[in-house]
């Protein structure tokens, strides 16, 4: 918060989300903004981000969830911005159902921020930007989109997974490293391949082999629900747990779980291989039991409280069961 505090009189301010679809989606807007200040953060914290900024001319955020708990002080917070500044909102989370649309917010469920930012400041960015936009796809699983399709077609799509592969590697093994994602924003705003960037094919070759151990860890100790499998604390990278769960427990559902002991909460990733749509029924399922969650239909997230972690394992597994009937 002391670095944003210390950047709050920034004329131009990127706040964004810290996965490999945010980071692309900052990278993108700061191709827009070259002066822009960019900055992470998180559902859960950006309404208390918005309200340390003070004199900013253009506020562009990227690939931030509407949370549910706080929709209507948030687009109270936004409204005031966008009557003083530009406002640009770019994001693709299912919304909460309460959430009214702006002529400032730019949202699309089908495809990612990464394509969506490109999207929106096309007319300031030169074509070659799209390769980065589609390296956020991939590592978002939204490279599906007639958008992207078309312009996969402009590259070795071998050489762009690779990229995208080596970049979305490396970021899942830094972890909450934001000083790193920082540094690492800067060439990628500037079109740099990540397999160009130092360290970051170290990095991804790390990333793997960590990822063979955490296979290996969720195969013999997954636990299995009627319709979901979870595991808890590996220490890892709970995105990519998630869906080991789901695959050695041979469940539609994989849920992986890591204790975080200054929130005396567990992070919870949720991936599903199959047509329950997660996010509705965690959006649900998560505030009876104290938590906050969502995300998308089949790829979600949530922090439930220590002491109902079991209780919202099974409750949310049986939710699970009657979404299928």
């Amino acid at each position: 918060m002391k670095e944003l505090e210390n950047r709050i009189k920034a004329k131009t301010l990127v706040l964004t989300h810290g996965d490999s679809d945010g980071i692309c989606s900052g990278a993108i807007a700061k191709t827009a903004y070259p002066d822009a200040y960019v900055y992470f953060t998180n559902p859960s914290n950006l309404l208390e981000k918005l309200r340390l900024i003070q004199d900013v001319k253009t506020l562009i955020i990227c690939d931030i969830a509407i949370d549910e708990r706080n929709c209507s002080e948030l687009h109270t917070a936004l409204r005031e911005f966008a009557e003083t500044s530009d406002l640009y909102y770019i994001d693709h989370h299912p919304l909460p159902k309460s959430c009214e649309k702006e002529s400032w917010f730019y949202h699309d469920i089908e495809a990612c921020s990464s394509e969506l930012t490109y999207r929106v400041f096309e007319d300031r960015l030169d074509r070659d930007m799209r390769r980065v936009a589609i390296y956020g796809a991939i590592g978002d699983f939204c490279d599906n989109t007639p958008c992207l399709k078309n312009w996969v077609k402009d590259w070795d799509k071998r050489n762009l997974y690779f990229q995208a592969g080596t970049l979305t590697q490396a970021i899942l093994y830094k972890g909450r490293d934001y000083e790193f994602k920082r540094k690492l924003l800067e060439p990628l705003s500037k079109d740099i391949i990540p397999s160009n960037i130092p360290e970051l094919l170290k990095l991804a070759r790390e990333a793997a082999i960590n990822e063979e151990k955490l296979r290996l860890f969720v195969k013999y100790n997954v636990e299995v629900l009627r319709n979901s499998a979870y595991i808890v604390n590996t220490n890892n990278s709970i995105s990519k747990a998630a869906i080991y769960a789901a695959s050695y427990g041979r469940r539609e559902v994989g849920i992986a779980a890591e204790y975080r002991e200054r929130k005396v909460a567990y992070d919870l990733s949720i991936r599903s291989r199959g047509e329950v749509d997660v996010n509705n029924i965690l959006r649900s399922v998560a505030p009876r039991f104290g938590g906050s969650g969502g995300g998308h239909p089949l790829a979600a997230g949530a922090q439930i409280p220590e002491d109902s972690l079991n209780a919202f394992l099974r409750a949310f597994d049986k939710e699970l069961g009657e979404a299928h009937r």
